[in-house]
Parts: C-alpha cells; structure tokens; sequence
C-alpha cells in the first residue's frame, strides 16, 4: 500500500533553537521534507510540537500560523516524562516546565482568532481538533495529564523498531511480533497477537501517581 501520510515533530521555528533542542539537521530540511510530503500527495501532514515552558511556549501562535498558511495539521501535546528524559530532571522541574493544554488554546486564541471545532483530518485518536478562521489546516491538542478521561479516546498502538507491538506508549507492555515472524508464524498467528495486544491495553495511564515506562526512552519505543 505504500506511504500515505506522515507526522512530523516540530518544536521550534526558531533556527538556534531548532539546533538546541535536536542537535542534528536544520530547520531548512524539516521545511524542504514537508513541502515535498505535499508534492508526493501525503496527507494528512500532522505536526506535532511538545510545548515547554521557557522553552518555546513563546511560539505557540507562531506555530499554529502554519495551519493557516499550509494545509498542515499542528498539534500540540503537553510534556509527558518519560525514563531517562524528563524524569532526570526532577518531578519539580517537570512541573515547572510544564504548560496546560487550555494555556496553549488561549494564547493561540488570542494571537490568532476564534477555535472552531473541526473533525479530525483522517480516522479517530486522543487528539482534539480544531480551526482558525480561513485555515486549510487545523489545531489540535493532546492532553494526557489535564484532559480527564483521556485514555477513553484513545486507539493507538505503537510498532517498534525492534518489532514490538506497544499498546500503550506509558506501560512498559509489549508483544513480540518480531519473533513469531522469524519462525514462520502465519496471518492468522499474527492476527491474534495483535488482537492480544489490543486486548491488554490499559484503561489509563499512571502519570500523575509518578508512575512511567521503565524498559525504554521515547526515542527507542518510536516517537
């Protein structure tokens, strides 16, 4: 079937900044990869950005602009602490550069106009959507730790590189596709481990009680 769509994470506009947060590439070659997703008819195109604070919670409505001026999809999620990353910086220091959700959704509002509720651009998911007036694209939001009920909408399972299925990127819960390929298992064997997996997904995540992924850092589970 091929590629279809692409998400694409964007923190920063800001080129120095953009150098700081990922240490490799430009901001040039996220711009130049985006225009020729478009021009291969990728769609939909999700830009995802973590908003911190002190960080770059100042570009928020420069960055929900793109959603006006490009048919792209921003979506800001609010910082999950994952082993190794945001936990080595202490809970207090999680908590002091974290930024809410409806923080985000009022200073977009009030640099940029009115949110209207959108439908997500393909299929269902945790995030909420929403446009600007005259926007090809939308704004959506993903709110792990201040939306109740968040885990409720969510239908996501995630593939490793290493070939195992998560079914949830906060629990440390795997199922090893990758294996049971290797000794030859059949479409149905591999049907019913994803079906297991589905199945073992958790009700909700255990962020606020300091409970987290354990095994694994986001950029080894995919993300």
């Amino acid at each position: 079937m091929g590629l279809k769509r692409v998400n694409i994470s964007l923190d920063t506009l800001k080129p120095e900044r953009f150098k700081a947060i990922t240490r490799v590439g430009s901001l040039d070659g996220v711009f130049q990869g985006i225009e020729a997703a478009q021009k291969a008819g990728l769609a939909p195109i999700k830009i995802n950005a973590v908003v911190m604070q002190g960080v770059n919670d100042d570009e928020v409505a420069d960055l929900a602009r793109l959603s006006v001026e490009r048919d792209l999809h921003v979506r800001f999620i609010e910082l999950m602490p994952f082993t190794d990353v945001h936990c080595s910086l202490g809970q207090g220091e999680v908590k002091a550069t974290f930024v809410p959700y409806r923080r985000v959704m009022e200073e977009v509002e009030k640099s940029l106009g009115k949110l209207e509720v959108a439908k997500p651009p393909l299929g269902n998911g945790p995030a909420r959507y929403y446009r600007l007036p005259g926007a090809p694209g939308t704004v959506g939001f993903i709110s792990p730790w201040s939306q109740e009920h968040f885990c409720m909408g969510c239908n996501r399972l995630r593939l490793t590189s290493q070939g195992k299925l998560r079914p949830c990127l906060l629990t440390d819960l795997e199922t090893d596709l990758r294996s049971a390929l290797r000794v030859g298992a059949s479409r149905q064997e591999l049907k019913e481990l994803i079906l297991h997996t589905v199945q073992i997904k958790p009700e909700g995540h255990s962020l606020a009680r300091g409970r987290r992924p354990r095994k694994r850092t986001m950029t080894q589970i995919g993300g």
